[in-house]
């Protein structure tokens, strides 16, 4: 019987190594990023053309590369970071693997232009799929110039599942975001189509970190610093008004790399309790630095997932110091007398003599007694005319004021947009009465026993399927704000608005471009009452980036759900018999009554089996 194993080709090696280090275009720009960083350089250029797919061009102005090492970079395991086994554990640059380049070269058309600074000429390198296609010398700058095309051409089925080049673009944003927060010495460039996206200058940490997230945060940072024989921990927390529900900035970084860990983040989290509302998030951004030695970063192909040797001390520490930089944010303020506007207070002399102020009165001036009436009194005064009639004025048409808030007619049909169905679909007794029990549910008699009713959780179904049909209808009504809210994103977030635009608009938010990724808000859906419209918006466009959906149907939905827990009535709201009628009759109209768009229960039903049997 002949051998079977066999050793297999460097070209379908590599290949293989691609899947695990380039997942997406992303993955090569932060690869080339991160050796552009070994290299020295302090201005790096990011060049993309259709999100990646076409070409991913990154230009830095490092110290390059001589012949040899251009070529020997593209081999597997070859690597300048480190020599031997006990390099492994002092590592201090972002890549050390020597896979991130053969990876590269494998799944994709590259061409490397580099020189040296001592050279007089540079080096071009051509690789289709792992195989040189060609070498020479050529004239360029000191630095490395790499150019990355048709990604995944051989690989058709890591092609085919790309994403749209608005979710690829936001991506890329993302990752580019992680590695400017922690480099601000460096000059960044982002060009997307010939065209200047974003651009990071040399700047101070703090100034790095409202460029990214926007300078609306310049007030809501506070800084923490502390340095232990363990590790030396600085950077920025968020105010606790600047938490967020959904996808806070929240950033952990350690030895010049970003990193995910979820306990550190706990630990954060740990010390802002009693201070924000159950849900939130606050933002952060936390920056470690460790002996090499006590770390391991290798645990991970994309190397964001990272071992700590002492965990536990290094949670305690950063729960009490993120602890005692908002105890000292609050601080009261001491009181700083002027003392050239001070009042003068006079010293008590008990040798003066002080006399009593006078009081005059009238005696004979009655309130009670108009003019010109008998037994005397102040000719002057008139007593008030009082007309209880008119506080009544107009008191049944304010009765029903608060169900046109709630559940606003069509305006386009004149009808409400859910009318009921037939009463064969009603659940409900058609001549029940309902009762609503702590302003929290509202009880209703069915057939088969008693129902209550989630009041909150309802109206969020009923708003949603209205949202919903709005958007896809394009029927929303927008109402103008008088002062015009200015949002301001990162980013990322801003890649996100030109693909939910006509969503928005549809909806009823009229948005205008400031650029700088800035958003002025100049109305909203007529629906929407007393609502925090920039929170709303930027969670709305967050919920977004986190389902990485691409498909139009599930964005919708989730724009439509986040609006429908903005706007509901909230538990405690007290509801008048109308607007508890209309809920119950809206509600089992439509097609899902039973959970809310996100799978929570609406109703819930008690038997009269169940009743029976709390009095046997």
């Amino acid at each position: 019987m002949s051998d079977i194993i066999h050793l297999l080709p460097d070209s379908i090696a590599n290949q293989i190594a691609a899947g695990e280090v380039i997942q997406r275009p992303a993955s090569v720009v932060k690869e080339l990023v991160e050796n552009a960083i070994d290299a020295g350089a302090d201005d790096i250029q990011i060049i993309i053309k259709d999100a990646g797919r076409t070409l991913i061009q990154v230009i830095d102005n490092g110290k390059g590369m001589s012949v040899t090492d251009a070529r020997l970079a593209f081999e597997r395991h070859a690597t300048s970071k480190i020599k031997s086994a006990e390099d492994l554990f002092g590592l201090r640059t972002m890549g050390f693997r020597g896979e991130a380049l053969p990876s590269i070269a494998a799944i994709s058309h590259v061409e490397l232009r580099t020189r040296q600074e001592d050279d007089e000429v540079g080096t071009l390198i051509s690789i289709l799929g792992s195989k040189v296609e060609n070498q020479e010398c050529v004239a360029c700058p000191k630095g490395s110039n790499f150019s990355i095309k048709n990604i995944f051409f051989n690989v058709p089925a890591r092609r085919k599942f790309l994403k749209s080049n608005e979710t690829e673009k936001k991506n890329i944003l993302t990752e580019l975001e992680r590695i400017a927060l922690v480099n601000p010495e460096i000059n960044f460039t982002f060009i997307e189509n010939d065209i200047e996206v974003l651009k990071y200058p040399q700047t101070s940490l703090k100034q790095r970190i409202l460029n990214v997230i926007g300078k609306g945060f310049n007030q809501q940072l506070i800084p923490i610093e502390i340095e232990t024989t363990l590790a030396k921990i600085r950077g920025f927390v968020g105010k606790p008004e600047s938490a967020r529900k959904a996808r806070a900035q929240q950033y952990f970084f350690v030895n010049g790399r970003y990193m995910r860990h979820p306990y550190f983040a706990k630990a954060v989290t740990s010390a802002y309790e009693s201070l924000i509302s159950v849900g939130e998030n606050p933002n952060f951004f936390i920056y470690f630095e460790v002996a090499p030695s006590t770390i391991d970063v290798n645990i991970h192909p994309t190397k964001t997932e990272i071992k700590f040797e002492n965990e536990q001390p290094l949670w305690q520490i950063l729960a009490a110091t993120v602890k005692s930089a908002l105890g000292k944010s609050n601080e009261v303020p001491a009181i700083d007398f002027d003392t050239q506007d001070a009042i003068d207070i006079p010293i008590h002399n008990p040798d003066l003599n002080i006399s009593h102020p006078q009081i005059n009165i009238d005696p004979t001036f009655n309130p009670f007694k108009q003019s010109g009436s008998s037994g005397g009194g102040n000719s002057s005064y008139k007593r008030p005319q009082m007309n209880w009639e008119t506080l009544y004025e107009g008191f049944e048409k304010e009765k029903g004021s608060n169900k046109e808030q709630f559940f606003p007619d069509n305006e386009n049909e004149g009808t409400s947009l859910f009318s009921p169905n037939t009463q064969d679909e009603k659940l409900h007794e058609s001549h029940s009465i309902h009762y609503q029990y702590k302003n929290k549910y509202i009880i209703t008699s069915v057939k088969s026993g008693l129902m209550f009713i989630d009041q909150r959780r309802a109206h969020v179904r009923i708003l949603f399927d209205r949202f919903l049909y709005q958007i896809q209808q394009k029927k929303g009504v927008s109402q103008r704000v008088l002062f015009p809210e200015i949002i301001e994103l990162s980013a990322s977030e801003a890649s996100m608005v030109p693909y939910l635009i006509d969503d928005f608009d549809a909806v009823g938010f009229d948005l205008s471009n400031l650029g700088n990724n800035s958003y002025a808000i100049n109305g909203i859906p007529s629906e929407l009452n007393n609502v925090n419209a920039t929170d709303l918006v930027r969670n709305m466009i967050n919920k977004s980036i986190e389902s990485g959906s691409d498909v139009k149907d599930e964005i919708q939905e989730s724009l439509a759900l986040s609006m429908a827990y903005a706007g509901a009535i909230s538990c405690g709201c007290k509801l008048s018999d109308e607007e508890i009628n209309e809920i119950v009759d809206t509600l089992f109209s439509a097609e899902n009554h039973k959970y809310t768009p996100d799978g929570k229960m609406i109703i819930n039903v008690f038997s009269d089996s169940d009743i029976d049997k709390l009095f046997k």
